[in-house]
């Protein structure tokens, strides 16, 4: 393991925590920034990451989160831009632990399809760092990236002093980078993405947003934001602001109440959404572009939010309300019903989010990629995708294969998020790291820093030892585990096979996405083509047992989940015109 130290980590970069206020990279500039490329600006964002050993001293050692907002708004000051600029944007702040980029993206789209510009920051990104800041619901080019990044960049070079860190953190650069984008290209609106919790997320500098939004609550980040839902919700409740309307949607009555008071103690009008079953009533089923049953919830969110900005900037065509039905639910006021008008329909319709809920079918291969990684949005994500199994064709001229590509990150519970995931009788459990190749220079978009390999890597087979540990209780509750034999030396692909003694589904670990992908497809998907299989792939008799089933099976389904970083990885590589 210890060779693999010299695997440069290619992760897709984590959004950045609100705690990281007094990280600096190594200030290096190509030498003129007219010749400055693309890759050039992402190198030198990159450089704004933090190296692992240090963001773990500065997680013990975190000071005032009030302190830390008061740091973005000096690097705001320091980028020519006050506080009060913001109020322009007309913004949508939307917070929550799952569905909230999902509620953005409806959001943004029905805005658009009443002709209105529309920008759109959210994170983390999936394949190029240029997708966290949209206009018009598109990444914004590589030419425009590039341009405001050193505008940004050399102006907080200019005004830093010995008495402040002169960049910001990767995170918070990129915020307000995408202040300045907004502000300059002239958008109608912006749609902004809490990064991680809500009252000191360094989103959180905005003072007058339009409308609020808080999208499902559970367990998320609990290192950060707390270990029990309330807390979480305290945090998320901290977007409020006094007189702006906020909307949530049916929560467990703990961190509702949470919400309430928090809205109470601000003078923050809070609703609660009524159901997309209720907005339907007496007209046609509303089509939303973003499959699974959780998307309804999101999308009757992302209906209230647009409707009142609509009403709020005094926008013809927000909908007509139906006939009212006050009422409380939990001592909190229901927003009003009101009919969808076809510029909403076309909106939800027409929603795309990467990586949610996403089906790619290739061949005989079909891989669902969703980035569900807490256990309400895993839950979710078995029950779209067993769903989406029984609506399937059955093919009449072989075997189904199920396989599970895997992988989590953070402070997450894999043990927990794996065991919701048995119900789905995979065959084939695989186990790799957000490395999209061995050799991360390719591509600075996903290079992390704040992880070492060696984190990486063990964490895998972590993963497969719990799935292994599930596999055995499953098989006969009283079997003994046996523990996985040692991992191969560091050049090795195939990391830690599954023990052969067992009788359970097998599973394997894989030093990147690509080696993984390689084993699962079996060159059997028309567009992911790598060149010839790396030497010692299948050299373990599972590895080499499962690619002969792989390779004659009629149809192979696969799931990419628990991590969103993970299923960007996959589909850097399966949909190669994302990279372009």
């Amino acid at each position: 393991m210890r060779g693999a130290r010299s695997l440069a980590a290619s992760l897709p970069v984590a959004e950045k925590f609100w705690w990281e206020g007094t990280m600096e990279g190594p200030s290096r500039q190509p030498s003129s920034a007219k010749t400055a490329s693309f890759q050039d600006a992402v190198r030198m964002l990159n450089t704004l990451q933090t190296n692992a050993g240090y963001l773990e001293q500065v997680k013990r050692q975190r000071g005032d989160p009030q302190t830390q907002l008061e740091a973005m708004e000096l690097y705001l000051a320091r980028s020519g831009l006050q506080v009060e600029d913001l109020d322009q944007l007309n913004i949508i702040h939307v917070t929550g632990t799952k569905g909230k980029g999902s509620t953005c993206a409806f959001t943004e789209c029905i805005l658009r399809s009443y002709g209105l510009k529309t920008g759109f920051f959210s994170s983390p990104h999936l394949v190029q760092v240029r997708e966290r800041i949209r206009i018009n619901g598109q990444p914004i080019s590589p030419e425009l990236f590039t341009k405001y990044f050193w505008r940004l960049y050399h102006r907080l070079e200019e005004t830093k002093d010995g008495s402040c860190v002169s960049m910001p953190p990767y995170f918070r650069f990129l915020t307000l980078m995408a202040f300045h984008v907004f502000l300059q290209e002239k958008v109608d609106l912006a749609v902004v993405e809490v990064g991680i919790g809500g009252a000191y997320d360094c989103t959180n500098i905005i003072r007058k947003p339009v409308v609020c939004g808080v999208s499902s609550l559970g367990i998320d980040h609990t290192s950060l934001l707390g270990d029990t839902v309330e807390k979480i919700a305290w945090q998320k409740g901290g977007i409020f602001k006094q007189g702006v309307p906020a909307f949530t949607v049916l929560q467990p009555e703990g961190p509702l109440a949470v919400l309430r008071d928090r809205a109470q103690q601000i003078s923050c009008p809070l609703y609660l959404c009524p159901t997309l079953e209720a907005l339907e009533e007496g007209g046609p089923p509303l089509a939303l572009g973003l499959d699974g049953e959780h998307q309804r919830s999101n999308a009757a969110l992302a209906l209230q939010l647009a409707h009142c900005w609509l009403q709020r900037q005094d926008h013809h065509g927000a909908g007509e309300v139906k006939a009212s039905r006050p009422g409380l639910l939990w001592q909190l006021p229901l927003a009003p019903v009101f009919q969808p008008t076809s510029h909403m329909r076309l909106g939800l319709r027409n929603t795309e989010w990467l990586g949610r809920t996403q089906v790619l079918r290739r061949g005989p291969l079909t891989w669902y990629l969703d980035g569900a990684h807490t256990p309400s949005s895993v839950q979710a994500c078995v029950r779209w995708f067993r769903q989406a199994l029984q609506g399937r064709e059955r093919p009449s001229g072989g075997p189904e294969v199920r396989v599970l590509l895997f992988n989590a990150t953070g402070d997450r519970d894999p043990a927990a998020l794996l065991k919701l995931l048995q119900p789905c009788q995979f065959d084939y459990a695989v186990f790799c790291p957000n490395l999209t190749e061995v050799s991360s220079t390719g591509n600075a978009d996903q290079q992390n820093f704040t992880v070492t390999l060696d984190q990486v890597l063990l964490r895998c087979l972590e993963h497969q030892q719990h799935w292994n540990h599930l596999d055995e209780e499953q098989a006969s509750p009283d079997l003994w585990s046996a523990p996985s034999p040692e991992p191969a030396g560091p050049t090795s692909l195939l990391l830690a096979p599954h023990p052969p003694h067992t009788c359970s589904a097998s599973s394997l670990v894989f030093s990147c996405i690509s080696h993984a992908l390689q084993w699962i497809s079996q060159g059997r998907d028309p567009v992911f083509q790598p060149p010839t299989p790396p030497k010692g792939l299948l050299t373990h008799p599972v590895a080499h047992s499962g690619a002969s089933v792989l390779h004659e099976a009629a149809a192979i389904h696969v799931l990419v989940t628990g991590s969103l970083h993970l299923v960007g990885g996959v589909l850097k590589l399966l949909e190669p015109a994302l990279s372009q």
